[in-house]
């Protein structure tokens, strides 16, 4: 055992996860069982698994207020840390009425952190984790059936390479985006595998070094090898899980959600170029409040190369949103998707300050409904009838503004 840095895992340790882990995977049978908790036994663990359909099946009961009362306990379960106190978890496997596991161990499994965690990494990539608070990026490429199969690789590893150098330019500002993705055929859907505001902060500020790294490549590009994206920010709750890869479960999760339905939903009606941003409410903040905070932020910024050159300035802001002394609110968009669902989103600009010249990100006011700009009076925005931007005919869908009250 070192003590020196960060601690390490002992031998024995290691042999212990070693054990754990060819038994969760032997109790997984390649995903046709889920592990929720466990809890530590001085002789190994304890573990409670169900069948993959269990979960839905125990929410469809009708023995609570039309299941809400077992969703929720489901959701409050697989959410956040899997151990739980012996009594607790015992409570646990009473309430679902299924009987625990036993994995034994060559040893007590020691109660350090990293021996901990490296437990509860296992558990969830066993099982199914639901998240309620997390911010979620959908990069769409447009028109991507359209070119041919050697144009869409070229034009997803353009966006890939995007990707992973907006992480880099964070990281040399010490701002650490532990990104994940998840690909959606025509583009990506990206998260921040950390948790809170500040990791939702910091996942903006890696959307528009994104956009920004993407912009940049296609006014150097020719041809179609680098994509025109439109790009949706959202923050809401979604499942994670580990899908079965051959015999054993990928390293990569997949999410699926509230957050990702209406970032699909969203960005499929926006233009080519744009950036949405959802209707949410995190931590008690709502999405004009959240943006306002992040530009406040992007000072930090100040100095990233972008073609060669430094930004000496960055800006982003909701359209319709006033100076810094005006306090008028951001214009707010109804979309309607083909179902006839409706969400509301803003429109995201950026401006990037470069040493000789300026980058504008995302459509301005002049490209939405209503073609108007920041300066324009309160009176100026009211609508007697909302503006549909009839970009695809073909779908009875569009996005419209909400009037004002």
């Amino acid at each position: 055992m070192s003590n020196s840095g960060d601690q390490a895992i002992s031998i024995v340790q290691r042999g212990n996860l070693k054990v754990l882990e060819a038994s969760l995977r032997k109790q997984w049978r390649l995903g046709q069982n889920i592990v929720l908790c466990w809890s530590a036994d001085e002789r190994g663990l304890l573990v409670l698994f169900v069948p993959h359909y269990f979960l839905g099946n125990y929410c469809a009961r009708p023995d609570s207020d039309s299941g809400q009362g077992n969703e929720n306990f489901i959701r409050e379960l697989i959410s956040g840390q899997r151990r739980k106190e012996r009594k607790q978890f015992f409570a646990i496997a009473d309430r679902l009425d299924i009987a625990p596991g036993f994995i034994k161990l060559s040893s007590a499994l020691a109660e350090e952190p990293l021996v901990l965690n490296a437990v509860e990494q296992l558990i969830k990539r066993y099982g199914l984790s639901y998240v309620s608070d997390r911010a979620v990026l959908l990069f769409d490429i447009t028109d991507f059936s359209l070119f041919t199969p050697f144009e869409q690789a070229s034009q997803l590893n353009s966006l890939s390479y995007s990707l992973n150098s907006a992480y880099n330019k964070l990281l040399a500002r010490n701002i650490t985006v532990n990104f994940s993705r998840t690909t959606t055929g025509d583009g990506y859907y990206v998260w921040n595998r950390d948790l809170g505001p500040a990791a939702n902060r910091d996942l903006l500020y890696f959307m528009l070094l994104v956009v920004a790294d993407n912009a940049v490549a296609r006014a150097a590009s020719r041809g179609n090898t680098v994509p025109e994206i439109r790009t949706g920010y959202h923050i809401g709750s979604h499942y994670e899980l580990y899908q079965a890869e051959g015999v054993n479960p990928t390293v990569l999760s997949y999410i699926v959600g509230d957050v990702t339905i209406e970032l699909a939903r969203m960005v499929d009606q926006a233009m080519p170029g744009q950036m949405l941003v959802g209707h949410f409410e995190s931590e008690g903040v709502y999405s004009p409040a959240f943006i306002e905070g992040c530009h406040t932020g992007l000072a930090a910024l100040r100095g990233l190369q972008l073609a060669g050159k430094s930004v000496t300035q960055m800006d982003c802001y909701l359209t319709g949103s006033g100076e810094v002394d005006d306090r008028r609110a951001a214009r707010r968009f109804i979309i309607t998707d083909k179902h006839g669902r409706s969400r509301h989103a803003y429109n995201l600009e950026c401006l990037v300050a470069l040493e000789t010249d300026n980058l504008t990100l995302g459509l301005g006011a002049e490209a939405l409904p209503g073609g108007r700009g920041r300066s324009g009076s309160a009176a100026d925005r009211r609508d007697p009838e909302p503006v549909a931007l009839a970009r695809r005919p073909q779908h009875q869908s569009s996005i419209n503004e909400e009037p004002d009250p």
